[in-house]
């Protein structure tokens, strides 16, 4: 039985590119995909900071092109990774923003920020992110949100998993389940078709995001989702299309001008812009024009791409997505003819080209569209956080039954070969059990690492966690060692190690504490983004102070400028005149380092002069309204009269 969580709990996609969040509404009965502050109902993943502020979201992406040196996005690519990491590497050439190794090999991320140089990690960048989504969900529901379900990629290690938690604690979050992206989507989909109990249904989930590609095989039976098989790439996307494209574009205008704009960072900014604009312009369109303005030093770029040019320079990387299906497939040892429906997620999935290798691969069969790619991930995270979540009896009790995205195994024959002793995509929970011996003569001592990967040798793979059974009995090699591999339903590893003629036994287990950050530094960058929080609350509040400041000013001035001063004393002239004065020094940009209490004080004072300037001119008009008064009584009389008159003389 599932633990509950007391609270209200929300569904996050954490995406590269886009973010959404999501809730259970008890009394509809349904999921809310919740709009941000822009109406939006996906935000950008980026985060911007500039010499006086931070920007998540819609805000940092529409400054991007001014300031790409401090604008950082594509945090996800970087989360759980080393600086060493090949990928790492790569992706620092494209990006503007620098990055470079901290202390422990994590990517360290250098951006300005107040005039001074900061230094985040990319869990930091996904937090803030985090922190924006929170923020969108208890704007909706007004209350509080603790509790959330945030969704992964099915192919994160257990280190992007670990950090993936980190970043929702930093945020001041309880990531009570990490739910794999395709998973979600089936079920959003099941959702959506309503599948009977009695109807069992083989669904095959393709999701290609912004920046990662899942592919998942799934049988829905009634309220049971069992996961058969999952394969993908956390490194494959939508930006990698943007970034071929670029490329064309930077070598073309090369041609034209004979210059390089591959080293300026806001030309390439604004390229980009234009790129993925273009992308999605040509999901529905055969060409379309990209065109920036004065590009670089003055010159102005022109150009044009068709749909078979942009599938011409991507079609290595849309065949590697079909490698990875054909993978996924015969993992599976479900035949293409058995799948029922055949679901796109991610925005990415809208490129007509990949759809018609979809299509071709299954023989024609139609593709579920009914389900919207960029939101069906969110819906499903939202669905599993009700399920969670305490006082919910309207949602439907589903069970998911996953599996291991990785291999695991230990190291054998001396540390150099991976020994699997758990296949990637075994369902969990699982219990299996590996028989070993010992090495030389008179061993002692067994010592065992386990790996999760893919990979032959031990060491390329990625090390969880290292464990001792001493106390060996010293006989002649080959005796007998049992290494017992266990996942619960929560993907909680204990792996075991028993010397059979002792008996003597020894366990791990891994408690995702492997390349995580320690209590100590959680809790510095959780006070640093509540900080943040704080420091972003002080410049909203003195922006609004500031603003009516101005609009006071505006008044006043033009209060004064009415009839009302000929009821206003030289003396109180005088006065109104220096607290405007006053007040226009201080909204002067040079002089805007008062503190906001000190603003909002002078903004008081300023707000009861135009009270009394208001008192003043009512009485005026007042005054005004008795003499019109007066003189239409007389006008009235004296007309009156004249009537009477006439009809007298007539």
């Amino acid at each position: 039985m599932a633990k509950k969580f007391e609270g209200r709990s929300v569904g996050i996609d954490l995406g590269t590119t886009y973010s959404c969040v999501a809730v259970w509404l008890e009394e509809k009965n349904r999921v809310e995909i919740i709009h941000n502050d822009q109406g939006n109902k996906t935000t950008p993943s980026v985060v911007a900071f500039t010499h006086d502020q931070r920007f998540i979201g819609d805000a940092a992406k529409n400054q991007a092109a001014a300031n790409p040196e401090n604008t950082v996005f594509d945090a996800k690519r970087l989360i759980g990774r080393k600086y060493s990491d090949s990928i790492v590497q790569d992706d620092i050439k494209l990006w503007p923003f620098k990055v470079v190794a901290g202390a422990d090999g994590r990517p360290i991320i250098n951006v300005k920020y107040k005039g001074e140089e900061k230094k985040y990690c990319a869990e930091e960048i996904s937090s803030m992110i985090l922190t924006k989504m929170r923020e969108v969900a208890e704007t909706y529901l007004m209350s509080p949100v603790k509790n959330v379900v945030v969704t992964v990629p099915a192919h994160f290690n257990d280190s992007q998993r670990n950090a993936t938690i980190d970043a929702g604690a930093i945020a001041g979050l309880n990531v009570i389940k990490i739910i794999n992206e395709p998973t979600a989507a089936a079920i959003a989909y099941g959702f959506d078709k309503r599948i009977d109990c009695d109807d069992k249904q083989n669904i095959f989930v393709f999701d290609l995001g912004g920046g990662t590609f899942d592919v998942s095989i799934l049988t829905i039976n009634g309220g049971v989702f069992e996961v058969k098989a999952t394969a993908g790439n956390t490194h494959l996307g939508g930006e990698d299309f943007d970034n071929r494209m670029v490329n064309y574009f930077v070598d073309e205008f090369k041609k034209k001008n004979k210059v390089d704009i591959s080293g300026n960072s806001k030309s390439l900014r604004r390229l980009r812009t234009a790129c993925e604009r273009a992308k999605r312009t040509l999901s529905f369109a055969f060409v379309t024009s990209v065109e920036v303005d004065s590009l670089y030093q003055g010159i102005d770029f022109s150009s044009s791409i068709t749909r078979a040019k942009f599938e011409e320079i991507n079609i290595d990387l849309f065949n590697e997505c079909m490698k990875i299906v054909e993978s996924c497939l015969s993992d599976s040892k479900i035949d293409k003819n058995d799948i029922d429906d055949v679901v796109l997620v991610g925005g990415s999935s809208r490129i007509p080209k990949v759809q018609d290798l979809m299509r071709d691969f299954f023989k024609g069969k139609d593709l579920c569209k009914s389900i919207n790619p960029d939101e069906a991930v969110a819906y499903g995270a939202a669905v599993q956080a009700a399920i969670l979540s305490e006082g919910f009896k309207t949602v439907p009790n589903l069970v998911l039954r996953d599996v291991t995205p990785l291999s695991l195994g230990i190291s054998a024959d001396f540390g150099a070969v991976m020994s699997v002793v758990i296949p990637r995509n075994t369902s969990v929970p699982v219990k299996k059990t590996q028989r070993y011996i010992t090495a030389y003569d008179n061993q002692r001592t067994a010592t065992f690492k386990v790996y999760e990967g893919e990979r032959a040798r031990a060491a390329d793979n990625n090390l969880l966690g290292l464990f001792s059974l001493s106390c060996l009995p010293g006989a002649p090699r080959g005796q007998p060692l049992e290494v017992c591999f266990a996942i619960d339903e929560n993907g909680l590893l204990t792996v075991s190690a028993t010397e059979k003629s002792t008996g003597d036994k020894k366990e791990i287990t891994i408690c995702n504490k492997k390349g995580r950050f320690s209590s100590f530094e959680t809790n510095r960058m959780i006070k640093e983004a509540e900080t943040y929080k704080v420091e972003d609350e002080n410049f909203l509040r003195k922006a609004k102070v500031m603003n009516d400041l101005d609009y006071c000013v505006y008044n006043m001035k033009n209060a004064l400028k009415k009839e009302v001063n000929l009821k206003v004393t030289p003396q109180e002239s005088q006065k109104f005149n220096n607290a405007i004065i006053v007040a226009m020094n201080l909204l002067d940009k040079n002089s805007q380092q008062k503190e906001t209490a000190f603003l909002e004080d002078h903004l008081k004072k300023l707000q009861n002069m135009l009270k009394k300037l208001k008192v003043k001119e009512i009485k005026v008009k007042e005054i005004k309204v008795k003499e019109l008064k007066t003189k239409s009584g007389e006008h009235e009389a004296k007309s009156h009269k004249f009537s009477l008159s006439r009809f007298l003389f007539k």
